[in-house]
Protein backbone atom coordinates (compact mmCIF):
# COMPACT_ATOMS: atom_id res chain seq x y z
CA UNK A 1 0.00 0.00 0.00
CA UNK A 2 2.84 2.40 0.78
CA UNK A 3 4.46 1.76 -2.61
CA UNK A 4 1.20 2.48 -4.41
CA UNK A 5 0.72 5.72 -2.48
CA UNK A 6 4.26 6.81 -3.30
CA UNK A 7 3.66 6.07 -6.99
CA UNK A 8 0.44 8.08 -6.99
CA UNK A 9 2.16 11.03 -5.28
CA UNK A 10 5.12 10.83 -7.70
CA UNK A 11 2.81 10.68 -10.72
CA UNK A 12 0.89 13.67 -9.43
CA UNK A 13 4.09 15.66 -8.94
CA UNK A 14 5.27 14.83 -12.46
CA UNK A 15 1.90 15.88 -13.89
CA UNK A 16 1.93 19.17 -11.99
CA UNK A 17 5.52 19.90 -13.06
CA UNK A 18 4.64 19.15 -16.69
CA UNK A 19 1.58 21.37 -16.60
CA UNK A 20 3.57 24.17 -14.99
CA UNK A 21 6.25 23.96 -17.69
CA UNK A 22 3.67 23.88 -20.47
CA UNK A 23 1.79 26.86 -19.11
CA UNK A 24 5.01 28.81 -18.73
CA UNK A 25 5.94 28.20 -22.37
CA UNK A 26 2.57 29.48 -23.64
CA UNK A 27 2.76 32.52 -21.39
CA UNK A 28 5.65 34.24 -23.17
CA UNK A 29 4.38 34.86 -26.70
CA UNK A 30 2.59 38.01 -25.66
CA UNK A 31 5.94 39.67 -24.91
CA UNK A 32 6.83 39.71 -28.60
CA UNK A 33 5.21 42.51 -30.58
CA UNK A 34 5.13 42.50 -34.36
CA UNK A 35 8.42 44.09 -35.53
CA UNK A 36 7.03 46.75 -37.87
CA UNK A 37 10.48 47.86 -39.07
CA UNK A 38 11.93 44.40 -39.73
CA UNK A 39 12.55 45.17 -43.45
CA UNK A 40 14.82 48.09 -42.51
CA UNK A 41 17.21 45.55 -41.02
CA UNK A 42 19.47 43.08 -42.78
CA UNK A 43 17.97 40.37 -44.98
CA UNK A 44 20.57 37.73 -44.37
CA UNK A 45 18.99 34.58 -45.80
CA UNK A 46 16.37 33.42 -48.27
CA UNK A 47 15.36 29.81 -47.86
CA UNK A 48 13.36 27.70 -50.31
CA UNK A 49 10.93 25.34 -48.57
CA UNK A 50 9.37 23.15 -51.29
CA UNK A 51 7.93 20.77 -48.67
CA UNK A 52 5.80 23.55 -47.18
CA UNK A 53 5.39 25.32 -50.54
CA UNK A 54 6.92 28.60 -49.39
CA UNK A 55 9.97 30.84 -49.57
CA UNK A 56 11.29 32.44 -46.38
CA UNK A 57 13.22 35.68 -46.00
CA UNK A 58 15.16 36.14 -42.75
CA UNK A 59 15.78 39.59 -41.29
CA UNK A 60 17.59 40.93 -38.24
CA UNK A 61 19.43 44.03 -37.09
CA UNK A 62 22.90 45.01 -38.30
CA UNK A 63 24.06 44.77 -34.66
CA UNK A 64 23.02 41.11 -34.47
CA UNK A 65 24.77 40.31 -37.75
CA UNK A 66 27.96 42.06 -36.58
CA UNK A 67 27.90 40.18 -33.26
CA UNK A 68 27.58 36.86 -35.10
CA UNK A 69 30.48 37.77 -37.41
CA UNK A 70 32.64 38.48 -34.34
CA UNK A 71 31.62 35.24 -32.64
CA UNK A 72 29.94 37.22 -29.84
CA UNK A 73 26.53 36.41 -28.38
CA UNK A 74 23.64 38.11 -30.13
CA UNK A 75 22.83 41.27 -28.17
CA UNK A 76 19.77 41.81 -26.02
CA UNK A 77 17.10 43.36 -28.17
CA UNK A 78 17.88 41.11 -31.14
CA UNK A 79 14.83 40.27 -33.21
CA UNK A 80 14.87 37.65 -35.96
CA UNK A 81 11.90 37.91 -38.32
CA UNK A 82 11.03 35.26 -40.87
CA UNK A 83 8.62 36.32 -43.61
CA UNK A 84 6.90 33.34 -45.24
CA UNK A 85 5.83 33.89 -48.86
CA UNK A 86 3.79 31.47 -50.94
CA UNK A 87 5.87 29.83 -53.66
CA UNK A 88 4.62 29.91 -57.23
CA UNK A 89 3.46 26.68 -58.85
CA UNK A 90 2.63 25.92 -62.47
CA UNK A 91 -0.63 24.45 -63.80
CA UNK A 92 0.67 20.93 -63.10
CA UNK A 93 1.39 21.77 -59.47
CA UNK A 94 5.17 21.87 -59.89
CA UNK A 95 7.16 24.70 -58.33
CA UNK A 96 8.45 27.34 -60.72
CA UNK A 97 12.06 28.45 -60.42
CA UNK A 98 13.98 31.58 -61.28
CA UNK A 99 17.15 31.83 -63.39
CA UNK A 100 19.23 30.81 -60.35
CA UNK A 101 17.20 27.66 -59.75
CA UNK A 102 15.48 29.11 -56.67
CA UNK A 103 11.76 28.78 -55.99
CA UNK A 104 9.80 31.72 -57.33
CA UNK A 105 8.09 33.54 -54.50
CA UNK A 106 4.81 35.34 -54.90
CA UNK A 107 3.78 38.55 -53.17
CA UNK A 108 1.38 36.58 -50.98
CA UNK A 109 2.59 36.53 -47.38
CA UNK A 110 1.53 33.40 -45.51
CA UNK A 111 2.71 34.57 -42.10
CA UNK A 112 5.63 35.65 -39.95
CA UNK A 113 7.72 33.86 -37.35
CA UNK A 114 9.54 36.07 -34.84
CA UNK A 115 12.04 35.36 -32.11
CA UNK A 116 13.20 38.11 -29.77
CA UNK A 117 15.89 38.22 -27.10
CA UNK A 118 15.57 40.44 -24.02
CA UNK A 119 17.57 40.37 -20.80
CA UNK A 120 15.80 38.36 -18.12
CA UNK A 121 13.09 36.86 -20.32
CA UNK A 122 14.47 33.37 -19.81
CA UNK A 123 13.90 33.48 -16.05
CA UNK A 124 10.18 32.88 -16.66
CA UNK A 125 10.96 29.29 -17.68
CA UNK A 126 12.21 26.18 -15.98
CA UNK A 127 15.71 25.16 -17.06
CA UNK A 128 14.46 22.20 -19.13
CA UNK A 129 12.49 24.59 -21.36
CA UNK A 130 14.53 27.80 -21.29
CA UNK A 131 16.16 29.03 -24.53
CA UNK A 132 18.47 31.62 -23.07
CA UNK A 133 16.45 34.84 -23.02
CA UNK A 134 14.53 34.17 -26.26
CA UNK A 135 10.77 34.35 -26.76
CA UNK A 136 8.82 33.31 -29.84
CA UNK A 137 5.65 34.41 -31.59
CA UNK A 138 3.91 33.62 -34.86
CA UNK A 139 1.91 36.24 -36.69
CA UNK A 140 -0.74 35.94 -39.35
CA UNK A 141 -0.46 37.81 -42.67
CA UNK A 142 -2.39 40.73 -41.13
CA UNK A 143 0.40 41.01 -38.51
CA UNK A 144 -1.78 39.92 -35.59
CA UNK A 145 -0.56 37.18 -33.27
CA UNK A 146 -1.60 33.71 -34.35
CA UNK A 147 -3.47 32.28 -31.36
CA UNK A 148 -3.23 28.78 -32.85
CA UNK A 149 0.57 28.78 -33.03
CA UNK A 150 2.28 26.06 -31.03
CA UNK A 151 5.00 28.13 -29.36
CA UNK A 152 6.04 25.15 -27.28
CA UNK A 153 7.40 23.59 -30.46
CA UNK A 154 9.56 26.69 -31.00
CA UNK A 155 11.19 26.22 -27.61
CA UNK A 156 11.63 22.48 -28.13
CA UNK A 157 13.12 22.79 -31.59
CA UNK A 158 15.39 25.79 -30.94
CA UNK A 159 16.71 24.21 -27.73
CA UNK A 160 18.85 21.95 -29.94
CA UNK A 161 20.71 25.08 -31.10
CA UNK A 162 21.95 26.11 -27.64
CA UNK A 163 25.54 26.26 -28.92
CA UNK A 164 24.50 28.87 -31.50
CA UNK A 165 22.48 31.10 -29.18
CA UNK A 166 19.35 29.04 -30.04
CA UNK A 167 19.34 30.39 -33.62
CA UNK A 168 19.26 27.85 -36.47
CA UNK A 169 20.50 30.41 -38.98
CA UNK A 170 23.39 31.65 -36.83
CA UNK A 171 26.01 30.62 -39.40
CA UNK A 172 24.11 32.49 -42.11
CA UNK A 173 24.17 35.60 -39.91
CA UNK A 174 27.97 35.50 -40.12
CA UNK A 175 27.68 35.92 -43.89
CA UNK A 176 25.11 38.75 -43.76
CA UNK A 177 25.77 41.70 -46.05
CA UNK A 178 27.04 44.83 -44.33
Amino acid sequence: MKTRSKLIVAAGMVTIAGLAAASQVRAGGDRVAFPENYAKGVRYLTLDKPDSRDVRDYYTSPAAAEAAKKGAPLPDGTVVTVVQYAAQFDAEGKPTKDANGRLTKTDKILGYAVMEKRAGWGTAYVEQVRNGDWEYQAFRPDKTANPNANLTSCFTCHRRQAGQDFVFTHDSLKMAPP
